[in-house]
């Protein structure tokens, strides 16, 4: 049984300059239903009751945006996407608040970051106070999907892709611009436990010169086989190193890395290390907020290469006490045993780090409102 809203209407908010958003009528799931799923969301396994859209084609611009119903898209096998992988995506939460509101977290960050990659991937760009308005009417309009359990939030996925059916090499002159939404509680089916991790020889996720700093689906299709390699290797993520010396650590699958070096105890004497933005790398949104958030609270947090040889060593002198990796759906995963040809080492006692779980809760608290923002990091919806 479902519930179903009023006739399609246009709603107050303008997708860009000219372009109304048209809310049409939406197939609602009944509170019953909606509170089964929510009783156990899972990671990415459902969806909301809505869906946001619009179009581009070259020489009109951005047209048609709607709320509609959350649904199959028609696509024609030619579809440009399906063969040459013009697509684009991004990954954010909003929040219930204590006093029954619903924020999202740095949408203008996201919004920045998705301009960034349609530019790379020779698209058209989607203004940003455009992305902020898609986000804050998709979150409006399914705002009773947002979970209210602890540490649950509404995933949001806003993405982009070719649209016109032609086949031949050169940027799509149509593209559809989409926002879905999917209840999330855990990324990881474990929780908080730390993770094992396999350092990537065969492959590597990103060159220079190449895509590795934007979010196009391409990285991640690209990434599958050495993540295979990593669980027949009894690990549960890859960590990727350099393309030119594969010496340097880079990245954990599709997380950004942190390592501690001295004590992460509170009141001890800590430094993180995280590697440097060099263009192959993700600037990850929660990379930056803990860079922030550990700044905040006293630690000194340098961004620079960091070598597979001095994780290792740090490890077996004591150096390195921690090793976390962080990203918008776990926030952050410890990194507990690490595997590679050349050896096999564990960080710390193989137990989530004091610091690793001291800057979890700290972004957290600050995410679901349990503490002031003093960062402005939270954006009202409604």
């Amino acid at each position: 049984m479902t519930d179903t809203l009023s006739d399609s209407r246009t709603s107050a908010r303008m997708f860009t300059e000219g372009v109304p958003v048209v809310v049409e009528d939406v197939r609602r799931r009944t509170p019953a239903e909606r509170a089964a799923v929510l009783e156990d969301p899972g990671f990415g396994r459902h969806f909301t009751d809505s869906m946001f859209v619009a179009r581009y084609r070259a020489g009109e611009g951005w047209y048609d945006a709607r709320l509609t119903t959350y649904g199959p898209l028609p696509m024609d096998p030619a579809t440009a996407a399906l063969h040459y992988a013009q697509s684009i995506f991004e990954g954010l939460k909003a929040y219930a608040q204590p006093d029954g509101s619903v924020a999202t977290f740095r949408p203008e960050a996201n919004a920045a970051r998705f301009a960034r990659g349609a530019r790379r991937l020779a698209m058209p760009v989607v203004p940003e106070e455009a992305f902020l308005t898609a986000v804050d009417a998709l979150v409006d309009a399914d705002r009773e999907w947002v979970p209210t359990e602890p540490d649950q939030t509404l995933y949001l996925r806003p993405y982009m892709l070719a649209s016109e059916p032609f086949l031949g090499v050169r940027p799509a002159h149509e593209y559809l611009f989409l926002i879905i939404a999917s209840p999330a509680g855990a990324y990881f089916p474990r929780g908080v436990q730390p993770v094992s991790v396999y350092l990537s020889e065969d492959y590597i996720r990103a060159a220079p010169g190449g895509t590795g700093d934007v979010k196009c689906a391409g990285n991640y299709a690209a990434s599958l086989l050495a993540q295979e390699q990593a669980i027949e290797a009894g690990c549960d993520q890859v960590v990727w190193l350099d393309a030119v010396e594969k010496r340097y650590v880079e990245e954990m699958g599709g997380m950004n890395l942190f390592f501690v070096l001295g004590s992460g105890a509170e009141g001890g004497a800590a430094e993180l290390v995280t590697p440097e933005l060099t263009g192959t790398l993700l600037p990850g949104i929660t990379r930056d907020s803990l860079i922030e958030v550990a700044r905040s609270m006293g630690y000194r947090v340098t961004e620079r290469l960091f070598s597979v040889e001095e994780w290792r060593q740090g490890v077996a002198d004591g150096t390195v006490t921690e090793t976390f990796a962080c990203g918008t759906a776990a926030v952050i995963t410890p990194v507990g045993e690490v595997k590679a040809r050349t050896g096999d080492f564990t960080v710390g006692d193989g137990t989530p780090g004091p610091l690793t779980m001291r800057l979890r809760e700290a972004l957290l608290d600050i995410q679901h409102g349990r503490v002031a923002d003093t960062h402005g990091w939270l954006h009202r919806v409604g």
